[in-house]
């Protein structure tokens, strides 16, 4: 079975004010949490307010959940005993007029130095997905075939439509903050692997990106692990949320190697197409017709059980179909996070909507 495994990204607030709070590293250190693999489980992130959590190299679903359960519960009992709270919602309701301030590392102060605006607008939080893969070649051939899936994904995952007090239209607010950084966004197609090195490296010779971790496209190859990493959704409120993009992404990945593996040719699709498709699944997430891998609009639903034909062989291999199904089928009749916290303003307003990113996010 193909191994996985998951990062998380969440805010810290204040439980009054609901404003982001630069606690970082007193919620770190008060985690408890052992080092695993040379790292720890809780990791620092760019801003002061955010922490990151990296489960352990799972084999099932159910690892996947387990962990991010603990290391939430974790996370969020060190928060609050330094007088915040966890919130998994990719975006902050409400930030202050002053930037939170950068982690004291060299790399988080060139990119300061770099954009600053830009820095102070990265208050955003993803959830990002590590796939085994045999070879970097695989890896690449991997990304050539999944490419037209990411849109579906990331409406699937919305979970970032408030910012600064207000809606922002947009289902994944966060995708398009994002998109903001040189390298960012869909990932080009490559000829190979020494294609993709190739260019990686030219990216880097040239100045335009100071480190491989600058390469913010949706999906990439990482240089950490030997595995493809899938970056475009945004973290979820809920963790059996996660656990089924994890399975997705998980089946996408294997249906694109046994794809290489048979021969198929990987598709060609216009970079203009697919940079509009995931525009639009920003803006809308299940709310509106999704554009499909061949460039149709379809109804969202449609488009969701497109997905789950194409993974069903992989699902069913894993042992996932039932759960994953389950779950896709909730999410179309309930919505996404985005959906959730919409519902939450409007009831309640915004008082509303952060109690609902910092409650759930412990919840199963």
């Amino acid at each position: 079975m193909t191994t996985i495994g998951v990062e998380e990204e969440y805010l810290l607030v204040d439980p009054v004010t609901g404003l982001p709070v630069p606690k970082a590293e007193k919620v770190r250190g008060a985690a408890g949490l052992e080092f695993l693999m040379g790292d720890q489980e809780v990791q620092p992130e760019l801003l002061q307010a955010q922490v990151e959590v990296v489960t352990p190299v799972c084999g099932t679903l159910e690892e996947v959940g387990g962990h991010l359960l603990r290391l939430r519960h974790a996370v969020g009992a060190a928060a609050e005993a330094h007088g915040c709270r966890v919130a998994a919602g990719a975006t902050p309701p409400l930030r202050e007029r002053r930037p939170v301030a950068v982690t004291d590392k060299a790399r988080y102060r060139a990119m300061l130095s770099q954009a600053p605006q830009l820095v102070a607008e990265q208050l955003v939080n993803g959830m990002h997905v590590h796939v085994a893969v045999p070879s970097r070649e695989a890896g690449v051939q991997v990304l050539n075939r999944i490419r037209g899936w990411l849109p579906t994904l990331t409406a699937m995952s919305a979970n970032s439509p408030l910012w600064d007090g207000h809606d922002t239209g947009f289902a994944s607010w966060r995708t398009v903050v994002f998109g903001r950084w040189p390298v960012s966004g869909m990932p080009p197609y490559f000829h190979d692997a020494a294609d993709y090195d190739r260019r990686v490296r030219h990216l880097l010779e040239s100045g335009l990106v100071s480190d491989t971790g600058q390469l913010y496209w949706q999906a990439r190859l990482s240089e950490r692990y030997p595995t493809v990493e899938v970056r475009c959704p945004d973290v979820q409120l809920r963790v059996d949320d996660a656990v089924m993009l994890a399975g997705i992404t998980r089946a996408l990945v294997e249906t694109a190697l046994a794809e290489a593996e048979a021969g198929a040719p990987a598709p060609h699709r216009a970079p203009e197409l697919l940079h509009a498709a995931m525009w639009h699944a920003a803006r809308h997430g299940l709310s509106a017709a999704l554009i499909d891998p061949d460039g149709r609009s379809r109804r969202a639903g449609d488009v969701l059980y497109q997905l789950l034909r194409h993974l069903t062989p992989a699902l069913e291999a894993s042992g996932d179909l039932r759960q994953v199904t389950a779950l896709t089928q909730r999410l179309l009749r309930h919505g996404t996070g985005a959906d959730r916290q919409r519902a939450a303003l409007a009831a309640g307003g915004l008082r509303a909507a952060i109690d609902l990113i910092t409650q759930e996010s412990v919840m199963p």
